[in-house]
């Protein structure tokens, strides 16, 4: 059987490219440095090294910022000029479709945000009234990153389903009710830059490894949870994707075959057993059976109120059904992600989504579930933290997305002018 692998030969073209990208790397990870200690950490020659930053300065990706500090191992007289990558270099747009919100941001290069926006997505709004509200917002960003840096490197939306990643199709998104949406198509058709979309668990792995919780570390699981439950997987800097570019669909696995019917069809998913759901319908249950708490003050009496910060507020003040309830949570969150560490034995476990809110009650629970039920070996290796940009997660991932692409090829990538 033939190969479906295409093996590309070198030439000079793809040497350089690989060398700018080494280069931008080594920047983005260690500046300010000198051309000096590039040529030592990536093997290169100074000759070669200064040609490939002249190229990334005349790019714009690259700026001087004043010569290194005296005593630095230099003789005098003959210090370094510093570099960095520049923040202007370019804007970039991430956006997130939720269950019931938009969100959307612009950032520079560094990337710091320079522009945000999140809505509700309101019950009536219909599958083209929100892909248009989307097209707008995703505008609106590009207009106000366009005033602070020239080029538009590119838009990244997450969204919470399964994307084929060829074609940027949203093949099915169960808890939107969306089936077979040439997402990307239609966005691109009015977008002067590259534009991705996935799915909003990998992509926020991606944005935690190059900017958030699980920077240095090289095996990263993440774990999202809020109306559903998602994850992805970053090995050696890399997402993990599948075959078909669908995996990581951790919700959907199978926890109790006699369980809860899932939105995706099948039954016992560990979606239904952690879930923001999950945890509104055990308290909401808890408070038909007239358990005392102070959540039914909270929501005036209709559990259709009822939010997470709602919970762990009260969970914060003692209130004994909302702590059972998040125990419970941490439970299940735990059994599912012992199997997923003896599975992977990942170095890092990052919980993300709108129930990491809860992660100063979540986590303790998590914890002592994987003490009993991962293999030593495997529990030694993993630590489990929150999520450092938290609801911002997803968009921050997109960012990453587009950001990776640009440090793998910066000498190929169209960078658009808005």
């Amino acid at each position: 059987m033939q190969s479906q692998y295409r093996y590309q030969t070198g030439d000079q073209t793809l040497v350089r490219q690989m060398n700018l990208s080494v280069i931008m790397r080594h920047l983005r990870e260690n500046s300010p440095m000198s051309r000096s200690s590039l040529a030592e950490m990536t093997g290169l020659n100074k000759t070669t090294v200064s040609s490939l930053v002249q190229e990334l300065i005349d790019r714009q990706f690259v700026r001087e910022v004043g010569f290194e500090p005296a005593g630095s191992g230099r003789r005098a007289g003959r210090l370094g000029m510093m570099l960095t990558l520049d923040p202007a270099a370019g804007y970039i747009v991430s956006g997130e479709i939720g269950v019931d919100f938009i969100e959307v941001i612009c950032t520079d290069f560094a990337p710091e945000i320079l522009w945000r926006h999140e809505e509700k997505i309101q019950q009536k709004m219909g599958q083209q009234e929100i892909i248009d509200r989307v097209l707008a917002l995703l505008h609106q960003a590009a207009d106000s990153g366009s005033e602070s840096c020239k080029s538009f490197l590119g838009v990244a939306v997450g969204v919470p389903g399964l994307v084929d990643q060829s074609s940027g199709d949203l093949l099915f998104a169960p808890n939107l009710g969306w089936k077979d949406i040439p997402l990307r198509e239609i966005l691109q058709t009015s977008i002067s830059a590259p534009v991705v979309v996935d799915n909003e668990a990998s992509i926020s792995a991606l944005g935690e490894y190059y900017f958030g919780a699980a920077q240095g570390y090289e095996e990263l699981l993440y774990i999202s949870v809020g109306v559903g439950l998602g994850g992805g997987i970053v090995h050696a800097g890399q997402l993990y994707n599948g075959s078909t570019g669908v995996s990581t669909e951790f919700g959907h696995m199978t926890m109790d075959p006699d369980g809860l019917l899932c939105s995706c069809g099948n039954r016992g998913c560990w979606e239904t057993q952690v879930s923001q759901q999950a945890l509104f319908r055990y308290i909401h249950n808890a408070l038909k059976s007239e358990h005392a708490s102070l959540l039914s003050k909270k929501t005036g009496g209709n559990t259709n109120q009822l939010t997470v910060q709602m919970v762990v507020e009260a969970a914060r003040e003692g209130d004994v059904l909302a702590l059972d309830g998040l125990i419970m949570i941490g439970r299940y969150l735990g059994i599912g992600i012992a199997s997923l560490v003896n599975a992977l034995n990942p170095d890092l476990v990052v919980l993300g989504g709108i129930l990491s809110l809860a992660s100063e009650f979540l986590l303790p629970v998590v914890d002592d579930v994987l003490d009993q039920r991962c293999l030593q070996w495997n529990r030694d290796a993993t630590k489990v933290v929150t999520a450092k940009h938290g609801l911002d997660a997803c968009v921050m991932g997109g960012v990453a997305k587009i950001y990776q692409a640009v440090l793998a090829e910066p000498n190929k990538l169209e960078r658009q002018v808005a």
